[in-house]
């Protein structure tokens, strides 16, 4: 049977071995210590950027899509776009059929990367939580 020490030895030669190998969405193992507050900032901004760059590509790519199907300014495109991807609905009445089937995709696009944005702005917090809710519980085993 290990002890507390065996396992701490283990974890220590599990962070040796993954040093080389940083990603952006890399998170501590449920032995590894809790990060520190400046390395969990820097996990946030980097969170954050991503999503900005998701929402970015989204909204480029509806604004594209709107531009190309209704032949709308780059400007009206970029409204109508932005309106759907928050949710609010669309600016402008749709008068193509390729218009109308592209809003439609687009809109549904739109929930599932608003979805997927709140999670990437919230997974490191939620993962804080329960990392240092596993450790509270490792201590008192």
């Amino acid at each position: 049977m290990g002890t507390g020490g065996d396992e701490r030895d283990r974890g220590a030669a599990a962070r040796k071995s993954r040093r080389g190998q940083r990603t952006i969405l890399r998170y501590e193992r449920r032995h590894e210590p809790l990060l520190a507050p400046r390395d969990f900032l820097h996990r946030m901004l980097r969170h954050g950027g991503l999503t900005v760059v998701v929402l970015a590509l989204s909204l480029g790519g509806g604004a594209l899509g709107y531009r190309l199907t209704e032949g709308m300014s780059w400007l009206d495109a970029f409204l109508n776009a932005s309106m759907i991807l928050t949710g609010m609905g669309p600016v402008s009445v749709l008068a193509t059929d390729a218009g109308k089937l592209f809003a439609t995709g687009y809109a549904i696009f739109s929930g599932v990367v608003f979805l997927a944005a709140v999670g990437l702005l919230l997974a490191p917090v939620f993962h804080r939580f329960l990392h240092r809710f596993h450790l509270a519980e490792d201590d008192d085993s």
